[in-house]
């Protein structure tokens, strides 16, 4: 049991390719289907990008945003943990989180008995997932991020 929490911490401080550069984005607007039980995309000015469950937050403008920061959503204490530790969603916590959102919740707050109600993990295609959410972000950032379709559904 030991080596697994170490390989994480390990994993996590290993620079890898920004998800966002290497992923395929068209490919993940296909796979935020599996997300939409629980989140939607909805930009600043109201527009549905992507209709969804209220369970979790707006993934709108999620990337580069600090974690816990959307204020009309309750988070979890862990979230908030992670938030005041200065704790930011950037392409690699994303896909860390995606990968094990326990584990990652657990260390990003410094508190080993931290809990998401999130129990989905993506083994693949997590890549793709955050290179589109990098494109679901207001216009300045927008053209910093890879191009993606940006369907509006109802």
């Amino acid at each position: 049991m030991f080596f697994r929490p170490a390989a994480f911490a390990l994993l996590a401080l290993t620079p890898l390719p920004l998800a966002a550069e290497t992923g395929d984005a068209v490919a993940g607007a296909a796979q935020f289907i599996r997300c939409k039980a629980c989140h939607a995309i909805v930009t600043d000015d109201g527009t549905v990008v992507q209709k969804g469950g209220k369970t979790g937050p707006n993934l709108y403008g999620m990337i580069g945003r600090p974690v816990a920061a959307m204020p009309d959503f309750r988070y979890s204490p862990g979230f908030k943990a992670a938030g005041s530790a200065g704790r930011v969603w950037d392409a690699a916590n994303l896909a860390a989180y995606l990968a094990d959102p326990t584990a990652w919740l657990r260390q990003a707050s410094g508190d080993a008995g931290a809990r998401t109600s999130m129990t989905v993990k993506m083994t693949e295609g997590s890549d793709d997932l955050v290179a589109y959410l990098a494109t679901q972000v207001p216009a300045p950032m927008a053209s910093q991020s890879p191009t993606a379709p940006n369907p509006v559904t109802n």
